[in-house]
Parts: structure tokens; sequence; C-alpha cells
């Protein structure tokens, strides 16, 4: 029964509130963060049980009211307010359905974006510098901050790979939807003849991971240091701010060279780096959740098409759900809410089908 799921959630609620003021649990960092968490998530579908009690409390009272009240003018008013008091209670099964759907673990996590120039040489580099910009607006509009923590730029501009991190409420659960090979079909900016090219780029979407996520060793890094190059392959300093990390048991490779400080640019580094390895095994959870479900939409498979960019006919088409839009320009200036919207309706509906609720 609903009501019981929910009480057994509010108990859960009040058991975690007094655990996290007990000085055993705040002494464990570690734990103390994961209760944390776990007391904030919890907490609406708390205040929900309140309601839903509530309503139900007072249909039991409308539904006694009717039947033993003899005054009509009385009996009206309280069949008003039996059907007002169940239209809410659908309502709110709805609501809690949805509430009840477990999210990813890391849904509330910062994120960290790379974006690379695929097929269509100059014009894919272009088209990946437009993305980016269209995420950075997307970011400043939802509030969030962005900061480049490594860039590759194109020869005839935009980049063959940028990479930079968002940090605010909810970013990876917002922007997982984005991992995939977006596609533009358009006139470049180098065609003589007027032809509609194909080019792609290709979007990673990363949770950020902390240190309580990945441990590493510092004898599995091999640390090297060079100097920061600017447009044009100029040098921006003279000093060898940038780092390259590299981890010998995976062979992973970062590098960054966004500040003039080594200091912060390894910190960058090290982070993207966490992340990399974290990824690697998230992404064997993706896979699994996504062999279970037809159409699940935030996949590990970052090699699937995900959406067409189309410029003569100002359309936009995300192909893991139908969805087709002719708002081209307010998608490529950052409007992409909406698409995100749809997507995460669309999930939702699939793990209510599961049955998760």
């Amino acid at each position: 029964m609903l009501l019981e799921k929910l009480q057994a959630i509010k108990d859960r609620h009040e058991e975690v509130g007094q655990l996290i003021t007990n000085p055993e649990v705040i002494a464990d960092m570690k734990r103390y963060i994961k209760l944390s968490k776990e007391y904030k998530d919890l907490q609406p579908i708390a205040y929900a049980y309140k309601e839903y009690k509530n309503v139900l409390d007072n249909i039991e009272s409308s539904k006694e009211i009717l039947n033993k009240e003899k005054d009509p003018e009385f009996k009206e008013m309280a069949r008003v307010e039996l059907d007002a008091l169940q239209q809410r209670q659908e309502q709110l099964e709805e609501e809690v359905r949805i509430m009840l759907i477990p999210s990813d673990p890391q849904d509330d996590k910062n994120a960290i974006v790379e974006i690379r120039a695929g097929t269509g040489g100059d014009e894919a580099a272009i088209f990946a510098g437009d993305l980016y910009r269209m995420y950075i607006k997307f970011c400043e509009d939802s509030g969030w901050k962005t900061e480049l923590v490594d860039m590759n730029e194109g020869t005839s501009g935009g980049f063959k790979e940028i990479i930079f991190n968002v940090s605010g409420e909810g970013v990876y659960g917002v922007l997982k939807y984005e991992s995939g090979v977006h596609r533009v079909q358009r006139v470049p900016q180098t065609e003589t003849q007027g032809r509609v090219h194909t080019s792609a780029a290709t979007v990673a979407v990363l949770p950020e991971a902390d240190e309580f996520d990945i441990e590493l060793k510092s004898s599995d890094i091999k640390k090297e240091t060079f100097c920061s190059s600017g447009p044009g392959g100029q040098s921006v300093n003279t000093t060898y701010s940038a780092v390259r990390l590299t981890h010998i048991p995976s062979g992973i490779v970062v590098s960054c060279q966004d500040q003039k400080s080594q200091i912060k640019n390894l910190d960058k580094a090290m982070n993207v780096l966490r992340t990399r390895l974290f990824d690697m095994e998230y992404k064997k959870y993706l896979d699994e959740v996504a062999s279970k479900r037809k159409t699940m939409v935030s996949t590990g498979d970052r090699s699937a098409k995900i959406r067409t960019y189309n410029y003569p006919q100002g359309r936009v088409t995300d192909h893991r759900i139908g969805l087709t839009m002719y708002n081209l320009s307010a998608v490529m200036g950052g409007a992409i809410q909406e698409i995100i919207d749809a997507l995460q309706v669309a999930e939702n509906a699939e793990k209510l089908k599961e049955g998760v609720s």
C-alpha cells in the first residue's frame, strides 16, 4: 500500500535526521556526507507523506459527514469538499509515484563535459564550438558555474576538443541526457557550391568524482609540465604551468593548461583524472541499466547518434524519443530545457512501466 511505503520512508527520514546529529557520525566525514544527502533526498517524500495522510483523513471525515448528516446544505458542502480532496489524492499519488522512482545516485553531482569534433573536418570543429556556446548559455541560464579545463582549437574556428567543469545543484542529472553524437546539417562557411554537408561532434558528460569515490596513488601517476599555448600555437606564457598526467595502470592521459598557476592546473587535471577513472566503473552500471530498457535515454553508449540540428529547415530532432522542434536558433542559444524535460518524462514513464513505483 502506498501509505505504508510512505510511512516507512518518513520513519527513515526521522531516523537519518537523528543520526546526522550523532557526534560519532559527524566525526566520520564519508558517512556524514552520505547520510546528509540521504536526508535531503528523503525530505520531499516525508513532506508528501504528511499531506497525503492529511488528505486521506479528510476524505474519511467528509464521507462520514455525508453518511450521518441530515442538513442538505451541510451535506452539499461535504460533497464539494470530498470531490476536491479526491482530485488532490489522485494528483498526490501521481506525484509520489514519480518521487519513488529511484534516481541515479550520481544525479546530484557536478559534471565534466567533453566535446570533441567528429566527422566533417573544419566544419565539425566549428560545430563543436557552437555546441560549447549552447551549453555555456544553458548553464548560465540555470545559474550554474562553468570553468574551462582544456581546449584544442580548430584551424578554422571552433574546437577539435574542449573540456569544462559545470558546478551547481543537480547538474549531472540534467546534463547526462546530452551524452552522445550530435549531428549538424548545414552549408559550411567553406562551401562554395551551397551544398548542405553533414558533420558531427561527440559530447560526453561525466559525473564529477570526488576524493571519496576514487583514491589515487601518486606512484600510479606520471606528471609532466609544458608551456601553455594559445590561438595559432602562440605561447601564452613562458613558464611551464600546463600539466599533463598519465595514469600508468589505465593509460588515461589528462592535460590542463587553462590556469597560469601550475598548482591550479594540477588540481584541475587530478579532478578530471579521478572523474575519468570513476566513469569507467560507472559506465558498466549504465550499460547494465540500459540493457534492461528499450528506450533508455541516458545510457552509457556515447557512440549513439542522439540529435540532429538541421539548419536549412530550422529543425532539431532528438532521435531517442522522436521529438522534432522548429526552433533551432533558440536551441543553439541555449534553450534546451524543453528537450531535457521531454527526455526526463520519457525516462520516468519507462521506469514506471517496469513497476519501479
